[in-house]
């Protein structure tokens, strides 16, 4: 392949754990995965897929990325392999106090910024993370990161039944309006070096993994991501397709909910 393929998001797990539980989380991050991905993990991902995609935005999250503690190695392994794209790193922000030297890393890759996510409102929630919130922004005011914070809350769907623990599909049906409702629509996903069409099909098979799923998930778990050596042909139809069946586990109606403070009993997830 003589050029590569524009993308308008990539993203990629830095770690599969998470400090937060948040209801109906589309990387299923709640589910109490653990581990993170080792450098040479993600230089095998990388490397196949870099030569042929081009993404807009590269995006580094998790579970939550700054539980990795080579983070900084991770962004400087990310520009080698694309270095064009606008390199986020997506965090919830309460540990970027282990990372002192980020920003430094940041400015030396070029074109990176930290997005945090502010997934509740609730006063011990603010009380905990208000000060990483700050150290965000001093990072911004003093050194010149471009830091976004954004209320991921505020447009929180649920996208999967949870009955007790016991986790659903919502199968209604109508995978094109599942699909046109959609917050993953720009969100492929590079996972143990296979391309996937979105977060909750990427991160089905670790669930799975984690802990059988029910026979209700068969369908979804049948889906077949593509691989690094596939046909230019297929690259592109993958990228330019839209709805498909696949898409039925999620919410043809979704509705904005309200979670709970998401907060976990251990404080060290990985």
């Amino acid at each position: 392949m003589n050029r590569k393929v524009v993308l308008e998001n990539l993203e990629i797990h830095v770690a599969h754990a998470c400090n937060l539980a948040c209801e109906s989380c589309t990387h299923f991050s709640n589910q109490g995965h653990k581990g993170l991905v080792s450098l040479e993990e993600a230089e095998a991902w990388m490397a196949p897929w870099s030569r042929r995609l081009a993404p807009r935005s590269l995006s580094l999250l998790g579970g939550e990325p700054t539980l990795h503690p080579r983070l900084g190695d991770w962004l400087r392994l990310a520009r080698r392999h694309f270095p064009e794209a606008v390199l986020r790193i997506v965090t919830n922000g309460f540990f970027l106090d282990r990372h002192p030297d980020l920003p430094r890393v940041m400015l030396e890759v070029g074109n990176a910024r930290l997005f945090v996510s502010v997934h509740h409102h609730a006063p011990e929630y603010m009380a905990r993370v208000q000060p990483m919130l700050d150290l965000a922004l001093e990072w911004r005011d003093s050194l010149g990161i471009r830091v976004n914070f954004y209320p991921s809350s505020a447009w929180w769907q649920r996208t999967y039944k949870d009955r007790g623990g016991a986790l659903e599909p919502f199968d209604d049906g109508d995978p094109r309006a599942s699909w046109s409702h959609c917050l993953s629509r720009e969100a492929r996903q590079l996972f143990e070096g296979r391309l996937y069409k979105c977060s909750p099909l990427a991160y089905l098979k670790l669930e799975d993994r984690h802990r059988k799923l029910s026979p209700a998930w068969a369908p979804y778990l049948a889906y077949r991501p593509l691989e690094p050596d596939c046909p230019d042909a297929e690259l592109e139809a993958f990228l330019a397709l839209q709805e498909e069946p696949f898409c039925g586990m999620c919410p043809a109606r979704p509705e904005t909910v309200r979670i709970a403070v998401p907060f976990r009993s251990s404080p060290r997830p990985e």
